[in-house]
């Protein structure tokens, strides 16, 4: 089941996060946008799962669309709407490992017909997508959270931002999330500390002059630091789980 559940998770991974392009997100209440969208995540969940002929790819699917429309014309596009959308979908995929627990065992790369593929390779895949899914949460849902986390702070003082380089916040956050995510990941979490130390005095200059500045800064790194530690620490225990 673990396995199953790994596999999904990486391709909902890349289908929201890697797959679905900015243009696709803005147009995504337009139906043949959002069935578009929807027919990423079945191919990339049957193509991670190694291509079985099950009915647990199409209830994805469906329920995938459902969720997304929720979030669209209900939830809305807030921190509350994102947060409850992504726990729909995570919901939504231990609910199909738990009902086609053999999906990923009835697939290719469990078996001996997954080409040139070695064995080795085969056994270590389920830990790889558990790894992979882990720092594309950390790094772009995480981008995507903090973003709306801090929206209403830029909305109030549009000046927060004045004089950055362009995109410069969105990347340093993705390289922060990184960071984190991978000390976790080596065993060597202390390393955090200095990466949140480091940035602080790089940022103290332009901080100390402004109380809104410095008070935006701190909450901007404590969230996406620690959404960075949830998805190392989640990745961490799905690894630990599979046989």
């Amino acid at each position: 089941m673990t396995e199953t559940f790994a596999a999904l998770l990486f391709a909902h991974a890349l289908a929201d996060f890697v797959l679905q392009p900015g243009r696709m997100v803005r147009r995504k209440a337009e139906p043949p946008v959002l069935l578009a969208h929807v027919g990423i995540v079945a191919l990339a969940a049957w193509a991670a799962t190694g291509f079985p002929l099950h009915p647990a790819i199409a209830v994805l699917a469906a329920l995938h669309l459902a969720t997304d429309a929720l979030k669209l014309w209900v939830l809305g596009d807030r921190l509350g709407g994102f947060l409850a959308d992504q726990a729909l979908h995570l919901a939504q995929l231990a609910g199909i490992a738990l009902w086609a627990p053999g999906l990923y065992a009835q697939g290719l790369w469990a078996g001996p017909a997954a080409g040139p593929l070695p064995p080795e390779a085969l056994a270590l895949l389920p830990e790889a997508m558990a790894y992979g899914a882990g720092a594309i949460l950390a790094t772009l849902a995480g981008g995507h959270a903090i973003g709306k986390l801090l929206a209403p702070f830029l909305a109030a003082r549009p000046a927060l931002t004045d004089g950055s380089l362009e995109d410069a916040g969105r990347i340093i956050g993705l390289l922060e999330r990184g960071v984190a995510f991978f000390l976790v990941v080596v065993g060597q979490p202390a390393g955090v500390g200095f990466l949140i130390a480091a940035k602080s005095v790089l940022r103290f200059s332009a901080a100390q002059d402004d109380r809104r500045v410095s008070e935006y800064v701190i909450i901007g790194t404590l969230a996406s630091v620690g959404w960075a530690l949830a998805a190392a620490y989640g990745a961490l225990a799905l690894a630990a789980l599979l046989p």
